[in-house]
């Protein structure tokens, strides 16, 4: 569910004196009797906010905040395996605006942990908003029950492709939001992909070691709590784990490596920015945990180039053509037998295949133009 203009939502405006409302969002469960009856209790919290709502907020809004139909849906995937969230195309400066979106995520959260999803192992979180984490979060957000963290800790796998969030100054609600809900998976998942979507920001496993969240900050959503240390993540069972996009410094990989030694198997840190230290120093755990260096031995350094070969300023037809006539030439030259050409040394094979010179001159004076 991508955000665009139709899933923005204005202030609402209060008809009699033309002020802002104020919503306080109460998601309801309680699916209608019927849709020709009048329900016995509001929608939205009193008839009059409901009424202000109706008028105001496009239908999609009303879909997306209808709690129980998505219970109904979810309720007929009993053998849903993986759920994957996509929700791009959020402008920067909306980071901190509820919109459409938003709501239809807080009733996709509740219709998944109120619905049998016994296979459920699998979370995909793509493209997705920085804000997205509050209302997936089943601790802090909208609707939560006591034992909705339990319907999450299935979840083996997860992977999450977010838009990068700024660093370097406050405030950093954003990433004290991703720690939070990693916090949720840490005794469950066994393999962990991340990527921040833009500019490089800091490495998710190691919030809690960051200087920047450990200052206090007057401009945070709850400046009381600045002052409390973050608790750090400590993934109980993860055997693989890929970061991309981010900058950190060598001392927080080496103490994530030597904390997680027991059951990490395979780790990347792909287009990793050090802030501070070097890579030795970063992997140094890998050295005392092997007990020597021969792990460096194996490194291999792999690049892609590119090959091309295509004929140019020709038609599909005459291209055709001309490959048809090759293949009937083909047909007609008698290959060497086995044997003879087990017989043939050095020099005979560079006479029969030609030198590379020998197939640079072809290709420059072939029919074809090649490029």
């Amino acid at each position: 569910m991508p955000h665009s203009s139709e899933t923005f939502l204005p202030p609402l405006i209060d008809p009699l004196t033309g002020e802002e409302a104020v919503f306080i969002y109460q998601p309801n469960v309680q699916a209608t009797q019927g849709s020709s009856s009048r329900p016995s209790s509001p929608t939205y919290g009193s008839w009059e906010m409901t009424d202000l709502l109706v008028k105001q907020y496009s239908p999609l809004f009303h879909a997306a905040a209808n709690v129980p139909s998505f219970i109904r849906a979810f309720s007929t995937l009993t053998n849903l395996r993986h759920l994957k969230i996509s929700c791009p195309n959020q402008e920067p400066g909306q980071h901190y605006r509820r919109d459409v979106v938003d709501y239809a995520l807080i009733s996709l959260r509740i219709a998944v942990e109120r619905s049998n999803l016994p296979l459920l192992d699998t979370l995909s979180l793509n493209s997705i908003h920085p804000g997205a984490l509050l209302y997936l979060n089943p601790l802090m957000g909208f609707g939560s029950r006591p034992n909705s963290i339990k319907k999450w800790r299935q979840i083996r796998k997860l992977a999450i492709h977010m838009d990068s969030v700024p660093y370097t100054s406050p405030p950093f609600d954003h990433l004290l939001l991703m720690h939070s809900y990693l916090q949720i998976f840490a005794a469950s998942i066994t393999k962990f992909v991340f990527r921040w979507h833009g500019p490089k920001s800091l490495c998710p496993l190691s919030l809690d070691k960051e200087i920047c969240l450990q200052e206090r900050s007057p401009e945070r959503a709850c400046p009381q709590r600045c002052h409390l240390a973050l608790r750090p993540l400590k993934f109980e069972r993860l055997r693989d784990m890929e970061v991309e996009n981010i900058i950190v410094d060598a001392s927080l990989i080496s103490s994530f490596i030597t904390a997680h030694r027991h059951t990490l198997r395979d780790f990347k840190y792909e287009d990793t920015q050090l802030q501070s230290g070097t890579w030795d120093q970063a992997l140094a755990p890998l050295t005392r945990i092997s007990g020597s260096e021969k792990w460096k031995e194996k490194t291999e350094e792999v690049m892609d180039v590119p090959l091309v070969l295509s004929p140019a300023g020709l038609e599909d037809i005459q291209v055709k053509k001309m490959m048809a006539n090759t293949l009937t030439c083909k047909t007609r030259i008698m290959r060497p037998s086995i044997g003879a050409w087990q017989r043939a040394g050095a020099r005979s094979r560079e006479l029969f295949w030609g030198t590379p010179e020998h197939m640079k001159k072809f290709l420059r004076t072939s029919i074809f133009s090649w490029r």
